[in-house]
């Protein structure tokens, strides 16, 4: 089954997967705090505005994932104080879903003392409260739902991730709370 891009949120971790049919020369860069999805050195040029992005950050005693440039202002707001339900909610209303041939929704989540999920899509705005890991795609699986997902840190967090039986992966990224305190580890898994 194709879901497209789509993200997993628990309490404790959040995972973020690539999957393309029509760019899969992506790979996914991590540098301290930040993971960046790009176009691969052999990857054809293009001026599509949703290839390129921050996929997850990490601001203070909470992290952001997401597929698109929705992230950083997330991100921005919560280091600005707002609470991640508002500065999740308030991002993607204002940002929408993507403007692309296919409609594509925006999804993010947020991991910290209280983790969320959302989508905005051209029908709905949905963002959730996360207990139990949750997943949420671009498509197919566009609301929010339970998913059997473990992972004992952030590398087996994006290897699973990017092997789970879901079609075209590109790249996966994921980040995991140290022990339960303020810090987190990324990782991201490009199949290689």
């Amino acid at each position: 089954m194709y879901v497209g891009r789509f993200i997993i949120v628990g309490p404790e971790t959040g995972a973020y997967r690539v999957s393309s049919r029509s760019f899969p020369n992506r790979k996914a860069v991590a540098r301290e705090d930040t993971v960046t999805v790009g176009p691969t050195e052999d990857a054809p040029e293009t001026d599509n505005p949703y290839i390129s992005y921050n996929c997850a950050r990490v601001v203070g005693d909470t992290a952001v994932i997401g597929n698109g440039s929705q992230v950083d202002p997330i991100a921005e707001k919560i280091e600005l104080g707002y609470p991640a339900r508002d500065a999740l909610v308030e991002c993607l209303l204002s940002l929408d879903y993507e403007k692309d041939d296919y409609d594509t929704p925006r999804i993010a989540g947020t991991i910290g003392e209280e983790s969320y999920i959302g989508i905005v899509r051209r029908n709905a705005l949905l963002v959730r409260e996360v207990t139990e890991p949750t997943l949420v795609a671009t498509y197919e699986k566009d609301a929010p739902e339970s998913f059997d997902f473990e992972a004992d840190d952030a590398e087996s967090a994006a290897s699973t991730a990017y092997d789970l039986d879901f079609e075209h992966p590109v790249c996966a990224v994921a980040v995991t709370r140290n022990g339960g305190n303020d810090g987190f580890d990324l990782a991201v898994e490009n199949g290689n």
